[in-house]
């Protein structure tokens, strides 16, 4: 892509230039009229300044496409001369996130090449677009410039940070044996009731000893049981967080518990951002962790519980993961749309407060100062 745009100084220019010429003209008035042909002439050149063909091989290359909110992210621009003759010195653009880094382009000859190496903030979770790397040629003047794409842009994803949840943290997440629901079934391995044959039901459910009690054919009835799944639900509606860094560090905690989950070979769904997260590998669920854009008008903590009965109404364990604004009272109205059976525990993320886990029936709600202390919640949360 090109674009040769005149600049705000130069329009300025050219419209003063070309209305003292006008004046000077209609006026007699030489001075003016000097005046005037001088701007039109320093735009001229300015303009002449940024014709001619750049030929170059543009390389953007960074360190690693991944890397954790912290982390050294480093690139790499080398720009080699592929014309037959010596190139103008130039400037090298290169938008990095919302900002932009300069690099001087020194003359080159034919085949030269000359690297510049270059840092990537990583202090906030996120995608960074990195480039498209582009030429700038101009004038001294800065009337006229030239701007000329090289490369494509790449984008380098700042992945929240996790911490690893040791397998007393995990039973949490998990049901090895699957839970017994309410719904009755023809076969299973909980079992629920007899009750008499009526045709069409598999013979082997057929109970011999009740139907030599009662004289008529009893079959078996079984309770179905799931298997275990994690539904995983995070409030992105920045509302119901204290400030920015309570609802990162909620991001983060999802992060550890899908990365926990899938690592361990177990079933689970990540709800996040009004949409299912990719969980099939842990770097695609934290890719899509690092391109959560939390904003008003997305799932608050009200909404997480009908949100889990409609994407994921067999969950064996429900985690809701909110902020520091709903009271616990609340967060347990909240949770009681949870499907029935489902082990629930609410993880509200509160930086000001100390960690606790409290109990009621089938639901536990727990609070998360820190990302360090997400392990010993767990287990405490398992243990209540």
């Amino acid at each position: 892509m090109s674009d040769r745009p005149v600049s705000g100084l130069g329009w300025t220019v050219a419209a003063a230039g070309l209305g003292l010429a006008v004046l000077g003209v209609r006026l007699g008035w030489v001075e003016a009229a000097s005046a005037g042909a001088v701007l039109l002439a320093a735009l001229a050149v300015a303009a002449a300044l940024t014709v001619g063909r750049s030929t170059y091989a543009v390389e953007l290359e960074l360190s690693g496409r991944r890397v954790r909110v912290g982390e050294r992210a480093v690139g790499r621009i080398a720009v080699r001369n592929t014309s037959g003759r010596r190139l103008l010195p130039a400037r090298v653009e290169l938008p990095v996130g919302r900002g932009s880094a300069d690099f001087p382009l020194p003359s080159l000859g034919p085949g030269d090449r000359h690297e510049d190496v270059f840092a990537v903030p990583t202090s906030r979770r996120g995608v960074v677009v990195v480039g498209p790397v582009r030429s700038v040629r101009g004038d001294p003047w800065g009337l006229v410039r030239r701007r000329l794409d090289w490369t494509d842009p790449v984008d380098l994803y700042v992945h929240p940070l996790t911490h690893p949840l040791p397998g007393a943290a995990q039973g949490a997440l998990r049901d090895l044996e699957g839970q017994a629901t309410r719904v009755v079934s023809d076969s299973d391995l909980a079992f629920h009731a007899l009750r008499e044959y009526v045709p069409g039901d598999d013979r082997r459910t057929i109970h011999w000893k009740a139907t030599a009690r009662h004289g008529d054919l009893m079959v078996r009835q079984f309770e179905d049981t799931r298997r275990s799944h994690t539904a995983v639900a995070l409030a992105t509606d920045p509302d119901g967080y204290a400030d920015a860094d309570e609802l990162e560090l909620a991001i983060s905690v999802v992060a550890s518990l899908g990365v926990a989950a899938l690592r361990d070979e177990r079933e689970v769904t990540v709800l996040a951002g009004g949409e299912p997260l990719r969980a099939g590998t842990p770097q695609r669920l934290l890719d899509d962790c690092a391109s959560l854009a939390p904003a008003p008008g997305q799932p608050g903590p009200a909404d997480l519980a009908a949100w889990v009965r409609r994407q994921v109404p067999h969950a064996s364990v429900a985690i809701l993961v909110v902020g520091s604004v709903p009271t616990p009272a609340e967060l347990r109205a909240y949770a009681s749309a949870v499907p029935a059976g489902t082990r629930t525990l609410v993880l509200a993320c509160d930086r000001s407060a100390p960690t606790g886990v409290r109990t009621a029936g089938t639901t536990t709600l727990a609070r998360v100062a820190a990302l360090g202390d997400l392990p010993r919640t767990l287990r405490a949360a398992v243990a209540a």
